[in-house]
Order: C-alpha cells, then sequence, then structure tokens
C-alpha cells in the first residue's frame, strides 16, 4: 500500500490573532492515518501560554466584531460557504486522511457543514427583539439581543468540519469572537478551514484555533478566565459533565452535545424494505462513529427475521478499506482504543447469549478497521445495550407490542436520538409525545440538517445547535424597562 501524506498546503501551525505561529518551545503532535496507523504530519501543539494568547486575541477582536452589522458578518459567512463548497474535494481528502470515513462519505460532510455557514449567514440580519406595553401600562418593555462574548469550542474527532462550522457559524452570526480547539486526532481540517475563513474575510482574533496534545491543561485556565463567557462542546458525556463543573465558577453560558444510545424501532406495520434502507444509514454512515447513529434495534417480532436477514445481506455487501481508495464504503475505526472497545463490546454480548449473523472479529493487518456486524439475541441487560458501541454493530431486539417499544427505547440515560418506522400516523405523533428523545427520525435514518435544532434530552445534553434556535445560544436577553412616553403629555 501507497503511504499517504499530508496535503503541503495544510498550514500546520497555531492560528491565533490573525497570524499562523509555532506553538511555545516548538511543541508539536503527530496525525496519524486510521487506515494505515501511519503518521500523516506533524502539526503545532498548543501549550497553556498559547491558549491564552489565543483568548487574549479572541477578547481584543470581540468589540469590533459585535458592532459589525449583520449584514457583513452575514456576507463573511456566505463567502466562507462558497470557497468551502470551491474547495470541497481537498477538504474532503484531508478528512478521509485523518478521520478514515470514505471519500464520498467526506464529499458529503463538507456539504452538510457548509450548510452551518450558508444558514447563518441569512439568520445574522433576522436577529430581532421586541417593544410593548407592560400589562398596567405604566411602562414600555424593550427586549433586544446582543452577543455573549468570547467563546471556547471544543470538537470531536468524528466530523471533523461539520462540528467547526455547526459553532463558528452562529457565533460569526451573532457577533462572537471564538478560540477553537479541534481533537488532537484530526485537527487538519480545522485548520485548512482557518485558511479558507481568512479568505473568506473574518478579521484578524475573531476565529482561533489552537490544537493541543494536552487538552486539559490547555483548556482548564480558559475556563476560569472571567473574559471567557460561552462553551460550546461537543463528545462524551463524561468529559461533558466535568467541563460543565469546571465552567461553573465563571457561570459560564454551556452548550453540551453529547452522548447518544438511540434505538431504531421497526414495527409490525413498517416497510421493511425501507427499514432496512434507513438502518443502514442510521447504523453505517460515518461506520457507526456518530453520535446519531443506531444503537438498538428494537423489532418487532412479526418482522424481525426478515428484517434481520436483509439488514445482514445488505451489510454483508459493504466494501471495508482505506476511504482513499476507490470503491470503498466504510473505513477504519479512528484508533486502536476505539476498535477495542466495540470489539469488548461485542465479546461481552456473545458471552450473554448473543448469536453473531455478520462480523464479530477485527481482521488482522494495518489499519484500525473492525467489520460490519449483526447480533441477535441480546439479552436485556447487556453491556453493549447499554454503552454507546460507535463502531458498525448492529444489536437486534425483538419486542411485542408498542407499549414494549417505547419502554426498551426510553430504557437509558441518553435522550439524543431516536429513529421509528411504521405507517400509522395517530403511532408517530404518540412517539413524538412519548419518547425521550430531542429529535426522532420517522421512517428515515438520518436528522441531521442545518435548518432543525439539533440536540438532546436527559445526558445527551444542553441547549441546540442550528436552526433558528441556534444563534440564540450565543445571545444574551437584555430587557429595558423605558417610562411611559406618553405621561409627560
Amino acid at each position: 500500500m501507497q503511504r499517504e501524506r499530508a496535503p503541503e498546503n495544510i498550514p500546520t501551525g497555531l492560528f491565533i490573532g490573525g497570524e499562523w505561529r509555532d506553538a511555545e518551545g516548538g511543541a508539536t503532535l503527530p496525525v496519524t492515518n486510521p487506515a494505515t496507523g501511519e503518521v500523516l504530519t506533524h502539526i503545532a501543539s498548543a501549550s497553556v501560554a498559547d491558549g491564552k494568547a489565543a483568548l487574549d486575541a479572541a477578547v481584543a477582536a470581540q468589540k469590533d466584531w459585535a458592532a459589525t452589522a449583520p449584514r457583513e458578518r452575514g456576507e463573511i459567512l456566505r463567502r466562507a460557504f462558497e470557497l468551502t463548497i470551491q474547495h470541497r474535494e481537498e477538504l474532503a481528502r484531508i478528512i478521509t486522511l485523518e478521520m478514515g470515513k470514505p471519500l464520498a462519505e467526506s464529499r458529503g460532510e463538507v456539504n452538510y457543514g457548509a450548510e452551518f455557514l450558508r444558514w447563518f449567514s441569512e439568520e445574522a440580519v433576522r436577529i430581532d427583539g421586541r417593544y410593548s406595553v407592560s400589562p398596567d401600562g405604566g411602562n414600555r418593555l424593550l427586549v433586544l439581543h446582543r452577543p455573549v462574548g468570547p467563546s471556547l469550542f471544543i470538537t470531536p474527532w468524528n466530523f471533523p468540519l461539520a462540528m467547526a462550522t455547526r459553532k463558528i457559524a452562529p457565533a460569526l452570526a451573532a457577533g462572537c469572537t471564538s478560540v477553537l480547539k479541534p481533537a488532537a486526532q484530526t485537527p487538519l481540517t480545522a485548520l485548512y478551514f482557518a485558511a479558507l475563513l481568512v479568505e473568506a474575510g473574518v478579521p484578524a482574533g475573531v476565529v482561533n484555533v489552537i490544537p493541543t496534545a494536552t487538552a486539559g491543561a490547555v483548556v482548564s485556565p480558559l475556563l476560569s478566565d472571567s473574559r471567557l463567557r460561552k462553551l460550546s462542546f461537543t463528545g462524551s458525556t463524561e468529559v461533558g459533565k466535568r467541563l460543565i463543573r469546571d465552567s461553573a465558577d465563571q457561570v459560564l453560558k454551556v452548550s453540551m452535545e453529547l452522548g447518544g444510545n438511540a434505538p431504531f424501532i421497526v414495527f409490525e406495520d413498517a416497510d421493511v424494505d425501507a427499514a432496512v434502507e434507513g438502518a443502514l444509514v442510521a447504523k453505517l454512515r460515518n461506520g457507526g462513529e456518530a453520535c446519531v447513529a443506531a444503537n438498538r434495534f428494537l423489532v418487532h417480532e412479526s418482522v424481525a427475521d426478515e428484517f434481520t436477514t436483509k439488514l445482514t445481506a445488505r451489510m454483508a455487501g459493504y466494501v471495508q478499506g482505506p476511504g482513499i481508495n476507490d470503491g470503498v464504503t466504510i473505513g477504519p475505526l479512528i484508533d486502536e482504543a476505539t476498535r477495542e472497545k466495540v470489539s469488548s463490546l461485542v465479546a461481552s454480548a456473545v458471552a450473554e447469549g448473543a448469536e453473531v449473523k455478520l462480523g464479530g472479529e477485527a481482521p488482522a493487518g494495518q489499519g484500525f478497521f473492525y467489520p460490519p456486524t449483526v447480533i441477535t439475541g441480546v439479552p436485556q441487560g447487556a453491556e453493549i445495550l447499554n454503552e454507546e458501541i460507535f463502531g458498525p454493530v448492529a444489536p437486534v431486539v425483538v419486542f411485542t407490542d408498542e407499549a414494549e417499544a417505547i419502554q426498551l427505547a426510553n430504557a437509558s440515560e441518553y435522550g439524543l436520538v431516536s429513529f421509528a418506522y411504521t405507517r400509522d400516523l395517530n403511532r408517530s405523533l404518540r412517539l413524538a409525545e412519548q419518547l425521550d428523545s430531542g429529535m426522532i427520525g420517522m421512517n428515515t435514518g438520518l436528522v441531521s440538517n442545518p435548518a432543525a435544532p439539533f440536540g438532546g434530552v436527559k445526558q445527551s445534553g444542553l441547549g441546540r445547535e442550528g436552526g433558528a434556535e441556534g444563534i440564540h445560544e450565543f445571545l444574551e436577553t437584555v430587557y429595558v424597562g423605558i417610562s411611559n412616553p406618553l405621561a409627560t403629555l
């Protein structure tokens, strides 16, 4: 296999105050290709001092950026959208090299990520308020919204572009400056995107990017700095809880998009073929490494055999290999630790009585591959039904009626998304009111859309990203009481 290298035009320094610079002391971190385990390149690794410098730059730029006309902020975002689409192939190749997904999926991520730039370019000019008369007629009530201020973004490795644009776009639209700390596994996409933001006209200091191998050490002082006013994090619930605790001293405004354990429910009246197609999207998109990936397949007893047989046949047809290769439809997992976790969950389920219908064993050779896997007969209480798998494994559980399906679906501390297939409209409406999820995919395996509010309930997080709601995560509400102007007549 030919050794892949990172494209030479990717910046490898920190981006602070509009300038590319080396890390303090010249510290670097390696970026690895998960398809081979080989190092793609080395980039600057931010220190505590570098993190402070990035926040200094964001604070210095905040006043002018907040005062920039909404239309101008929107036009900059629109140019960023156009540049992102223009550079889709370069971005897709970078995403595939550092994250592993097939090129076709990386192109899809670029399109999806770019749409946040376009959506919030339009929302920038729609930040409104209200003017009303108090109930007693004594005062006038003026309500306005203003930027919350300098924001810190911590993004994961699984969608290295989209998770950045989903945070940066509404912040820029609202008039907030930011510091982005991308995941250490996939920083190249964020660095390349930062260069596109410069080309789009984002002023110096408005967006700063600081990859680091010592995230805890760099982030902690920022959360303790009174000048930081907002934290947005996407990642595990465990880390999210710790960040919420660390944010409490400064009473930061926080957005948390955390773990998931999505149920995928197939009812007896479902179009089984359509459900299988939706299951492939919900389970295997991004190789299952997504917080919205279907984690538990709950199938009515009358269609369980048909659904499982068809799903197994379709998953068996996926071609696994390096995402950069033609014809590959599923890539590697991000690293060996993730593969070991997936392997352990499958082995534990088998030990508890589950049966492997497809896959179930990691292949030998280089790269962090795990095959598409289907397991049936998974007992209630099995670890694989309670843990976020983050891999291409579909555990199937059989249910007998709607009440049981809802009970099984809600039997989780998480509540990010649920999927359901049924032809019954009234059942769909009942599910919308009874499933403990921030999002529901009804007869579809894909719910993410920049025009919709993304987020969960319970331990899946706080706040929403995208939609009309997304920009309000970066705005403070200010009320001004005005004495009755008619009283002086």
